[in-house]
């Protein structure tokens, strides 16, 4: 029987097992995916702890790639021994095969191999909406986009400098702020040995940004709104230091009507078209070169626990990967 990892309960990694899963046939409209390698992002752990609840047991991950081994009834687009990549709402992805509905999965092109896909199918489509349609970049501007050295930060540093986007980026240590300026981030700061807001404004002659990136929450929110020019844009994409607290609208009017928004990737793709635009976009640009996708860490799929150690201590750097 095909293995996967299954939570009976919320909790901390330990909650993750290792079990054998039955599978049945395809039903209408889904697709059967053989896993060559999985995708781990910080919207696993959210599932995982409960933050984001589900339906219990449940499984894990939601991105991933391999190969279709069948299709149900009404399937016209997918058939058997396709190439597929997929970043889908739900769980499930931590698994060695699996069914979801066909329409979430996108054919791959043959110069991108399925280590690369998993690595950057959810990371790579979020940096493909937040700077491309949230708060569209053009050539010239200045934005601030936290864990610059983090999967989807390393690739907004590349996407930044394909478009001519000068790029400040936040990390946590040395060694991540040489990764983030080797991608292409301009200017790094430290937040553990700099005032980030202070840097921002010297950076930028007092103005500050039209646009901060922020997936932190908790820890970076009123700092990231210090660093917004009058009618800037707040994109509040994530929750990695927990979620962010109520605040007064009064907030946004005192530092310059600013703008805020909560995106989630699955609400820019929700439309088939859409899907298939960006998802075309996004491999356009790795195989142009204009983006490598950093695959830094990989697991086998049976030690997802340590992978999700590794992520919540802010040890890993780029992409991580499940092997099944």
């Amino acid at each position: 029987m095909p293995k996967a990892i299954r939570i009976s309960k919320t909790g901390g990694p330990e909650v993750m097992e290792y079990v054998d899963v039955a599978v049945a046939a395809p039903g209408p409209g889904e697709a059967q995916v053989r896993h060559a390698a999985i995708g781990v992002n910080f919207i696993d752990v959210y599932f995982r702890t409960g933050l984001y609840p589900q339906s219990l047991p449940a499984g894990l991950g939601g991105e991933g790639a391999g190969t279709v081994e069948a299709v149900g009834a009404g399937v016209t687009h997918l058939q058997p021994g396709d190439r597929v990549a997929y970043a889908a709402r739900g769980s499930g992805a931590y698994a060695e095969l699996r069914n979801l509905p066909a329409d979430v999965l996108v054919k791959l092109p043959d110069a991108i191999g399925f280590d690369t896909a998993a690595a950057m199918m959810l990371k790579g489509l979020t940096a493909q909406y937040l700077l491309r349609s949230t708060y569209p970049l053009k050539s010239g501007e200045t934005m601030l986009f936290h864990a610059a050295a983090g999967g989807v930060g390393l690739i907004a540093c590349q996407w930044a400098r394909a478009l001519g986007v000068t790029m400040i980026g936040t990390v946590g240590s040395a060694d991540k702020a040489a990764l983030a300026k080797a991608h292409g981030c301009t200017h790094v700061i430290n937040y553990n040995t700099e005032n980030f807001v202070e840097r921002v404004r010297q950076i930028t002659g007092g103005k500050g940004v039209p646009v901060v990136y922020d997936s932190i929450g908790k820890d970076t929110f009123i700092g990231s709104l210090d660093c917004l020019q009058p009618r800037g844009m707040m994109v509040s994409y994530g929750n990695a230091s927990g979620a962010v607290p109520p605040f007064a609208l009064s907030e946004l009017a005192s530092r310059g009507s600013l703008f805020i928004t909560r995106p989630t990737l699955f609400s820019y793709v929700a439309k088939r078209e859409d899907l298939e635009a960006r998802a075309h976009e996004l491999f356009e640009m790795v195989e142009s070169g204009k983006i490598k996708i950093e695959i830094h860490q990989r697991y086998a799929l049976k030690d997802a626990a340590q992978a999700h150690i590794d992520l919540e201590s802010r040890k890993t750097t780029g992409s991580s990967i499940l092997v099944p």
